[in-house]
């Protein structure tokens, strides 16, 4: 199985969110920016984004964790969710079941947008929790922090998730001319 990959530039999200469209585009838009993993967004219901936090409970590591609904995913709900949407409802309905999409659907519907917005990642449900983490890094938040928001256990972890590598090191040693 091949690892996939964070989504490194705007322009890439952009693309992306180009590519979807509705329910799709609301999966899309609140991954990137909430970093759950693929089985707690997926869960969301209607309820869990009618406020100014999501509350979940992790499924992996029975935690609590509360996000903030910042200014993106209050607009995708906006355009996305009915106003008059029942607060019991799944964010993202199976349109073959009374449930929400499963994860290989999820991972069906980012991949066939990526091939028609021309993006060039190995792309998998896991990439919206890894985007959150590289676009965190590289806008200068702590690297403790953003372990602490990913639930991971050390630093290390943190860094080869978010697709820090050996090239990235090797650039500073390159670009420190002192």
């Amino acid at each position: 199985m091949e690892t996939v990959q964070a989504f490194t530039s705007k322009r890439e999200i952009t693309r992306m969110k180009k590519a979807l469209h509705g329910r799709n585009l609301l999966m899309f838009t609140i991954g990137i920016n909430t970093a759950l993993r693929v089985s707690d967004l997926l869960a969301l219901k209607v309820k869990n984004v009618r406020g100014d936090y999501i509350d979940v409970t992790e499924g992996k590591t029975d935690k609590r964790k509360r996000m903030p609904i910042n200014d993106s995913i209050r607009k995708a709900v906006n355009e996305c969710v009915p106003a008059d949407a029942n607060p019991n409802d799944w964010l993202f309905p199976s349109r073959t079941g009374d449930g929400h999409i499963g994860r290989v659907q999820a991972y069906r519907i980012l991949n066939e947008a990526a091939e028609r917005a021309g993006v060039k990642v190995n792309v998998g449900t896991h990439t919206m929790r890894k985007t959150w983490g590289k676009f965190a890094y590289d806008k200068g938040v702590p690297l403790e922090r953003i372990m602490v928001a990913l639930n991971h256990s050390s630093q290390r972890q943190t860094l080869k998730y978010i697709g820090i590598e050996r090239e990235h090191i090797d650039e500073i040693y390159v670009n420190m001319n002192l």
